[in-house]
């Protein structure tokens, strides 16, 4: 089911009627794409920021109402302030059905709890939450899964190993990079406490506190030189 979202003609721009809009608990924004003008809009802030604590929000083929019309799109931007929970500026982007379009989709782990190297006393780290994919909107998937059922300790997988829905592929900068998504690696302070092979053979040298006989009678007759200078 596709997220639905309301927004409003905007007849002003700028700064000052930007500040004013936000100040009724509006958000400016823009709509474009598609081959058509770009148009300004507003959002209500309240319904908005709902919406912002969804990920399938952020990455899903959004249905927007606006003059009695639904229209298509994509979130493409949004701008917060720097420390105000406040959203300053939303863009939109209209999608076509016959013309691809590049998305970051985010990613699901599943099967952790059966994975080897958890398992064998490893941790699993996850170096990427999200990989950009190409493909036509109706594929677009909300997220994508990345099994690690067969993650073994001090192995790692590549974002080629990850199984692509039907219809998805990797944008060609990231297939060519091949980035790692996720290790599964021993946790530093187990790793810092276990003694290397080497620490592990080696002799362990006592050092007595008493002086071997041989070399206190040397020591006595240094010390009989000593006294007789």
């Amino acid at each position: 089911m596709r997220i639905e979202f309301t927004a409003f003609p905007r007849n002003t721009n700028g700064t000052g009627p930007g500040r004013r809009m936000r100040r009724t608990g509006k958000v400016p924004g823009v709509v474009y794409g598609a081959g058509q003008l770009s148009q300004m809009i507003e959002l209500d802030h309240k319904a908005l920021d709902r919406h912002l604590r969804m990920e399938s929000f952020h990455a899903s083929i959004l249905d927007m109402s606006l003059d009695g019309a639904k229209q298509p799109v994509l979130l493409r931007d949004v701008q917060m302030h720097p420390w105000k929970k406040q959203v300053l500026h939303v863009d939109f982007q209209r999608v076509a059905a016959d013309r691809k379009i590049n998305m970051r989709v985010p990613l699901h782990f599943i099967h952790a709890d059966v994975c080897p190297g958890v398992k064998e006393g490893g941790v699993v780290s996850h170096v990427m939450t999200n990989v950009s994919v190409q493909c036509r909107p109706g594929d677009l998937p909300e997220y994508i899964e990345v099994d690690l059922s067969g993650l073994s300790l001090g192995h790692s997988i590549h974002v080629t190993e990850v199984a692509l829905p039907q219809g998805v592929e990797l944008v060609a900068r990231v297939k060519s990079d091949n980035p790692v998504v996720v290790t599964a690696q021993v946790p530093r302070e187990i790793a810092a406490e276990e003694p290397t092979a080497e620490t592990a053979a080696a002799p362990t040298t006592e050092i007595s506190a008493e002086k071997p006989e041989a070399q206190a009678a040397a020591d006595q007759d240094n010390d009989k030189k000593e006294a007789a200078k």
